[in-house]
């Protein structure tokens, strides 16, 4: 590996879901040209049988080694540890093996990235059911998807927005809206969009009622941008959350912290869906997702489309290359 460019591993996804095609498709794209090294982590046998769905004449090497891989012109090397059995790969089926694989990808791509081995790494979707299946607990396969400490920011297009809430009832929400959490979101966007050529990033934080006029508005979230306003960032809020989303698309606001998951992911979904992604904040390398599942009816089919996964891959490029948000 000699060249200096930046590594963005990109872990394919459940075999049997859509995740091996988009990432054929996306890593033969020239948009991360210049910017990183694309590696895949997974099974080259599925991304050869994807490939083909594809109509793709893209050339896959296996390495069994993370120290073994070679960037050549032409190839796209493939991380993978041979675990996965091909043979009992069927497009659009739920299964323990698909579920395991998963959960090996994921955490070959976890430990290379706190290794510093890579600079970034995309995750392409998996599949809850087939994770469950290997014995895992719900609460547990979260722990993977949502890492402690983590808030995931979803950008689309001028979009973007990070809920200080994730996978809870919607019961449960007001009683995590407090002022200490709003604003150590907050000051962590702010740092986040600092570093990613945002210095001076106007944070819009909505409110949690409609026309934020109740007493979480008032008592937790006010404060909190208050807060937020004494340390010196561009905060403001609480914010009506049916216009705040608009706002932030005529280019009033960079981001907006949420207060729960749809509360802002409705919003982007309806928008911009192609072309959206999801970055984790609080973590020292980048990590990024898609918005998106697996879609079993039509894995198999070559007829996903790629513009999610394409837009994860080049935003953690740009990002680990130190470009920013790619425009």
């Amino acid at each position: 590996m000699t060249s200096s460019l930046p590594i963005v591993a990109t872990m394919i996804g459940d075999p049997a879901g859509i995740g091996p095609e988009i990432c054929v498709r996306s890593v033969c794209s020239e948009a991360l040209s210049g910017l990183a090294r694309p590696l895949l982590i997974g099974s080259s046998a599925v991304l050869d049988k994807a490939a083909g769905v594809c109509g793709s004449k893209a050339q896959f090497r296996a390495f069994r080694r993370f120290a073994e891989i070679e960037f050549r012109p032409g190839e796209i090397p493939v991380l993978d540890s041979g675990a996965f059995d091909p043979a009992s790969h069927r497009f659009g089926e739920h299964s323990a093996a698909c579920g395991q694989a998963v959960r090996d990808w994921m955490d070959e791509a976890q430990a290379l990235a706190e290794a510093g081995r890579i600079q970034g790494w995309v995750n392409a979707p998996v599949d809850t059911k087939s994770i469950l299946m290997t014995g895992i607990s719900q609460a547990e396969a979260y722990v993977a998807f949502e890492p402690a400490g983590t808030f995931q920011l979803r950008i689309s297009g001028p979009l973007r927005a990070v809920p200080i809430t994730e996978h809870v009832r919607m019961r449960d929400v007001p009683g995590l809206v407090k002022r200490a959490r709003v604003l150590e979101l907050v000051r962590l966007l702010h740092a986040a969009l600092a570093k990613w050529g945002l210095p001076d990033a106007r944070i819009a934080v909505a409110g949690l009622n409609p026309h934020a006029m109740f007493e979480e508005d008032r008592a937790e979230i006010a404060p909190a941008v208050a807060d937020a306003i004494a340390l010196g960032i561009r905060a403001s809020g609480p914010a009506t959350p049916d216009a705040v989303f608009r706002q932030a698309m005529e280019g009033t606001y960079d981001a907006i912290v949420t207060m729960y998951h749809d509360q802002g992911q409705i919003p982007l979904k309806t928008a911009v869906f192609e072309g959206a992604c999801t970055l984790f904040l609080g973590l020292k390398y980048i990590r990024v997702g898609t918005p998106h599942g697996t879609a079993f009816d039509i894995a198999g089919t070559g007829k996903a489309q790629h513009m999610t996964m394409l837009a994860a891959m080049n935003t953690a490029a740009s990002l680990v290359a130190g470009k920013g948000f790619p425009a």
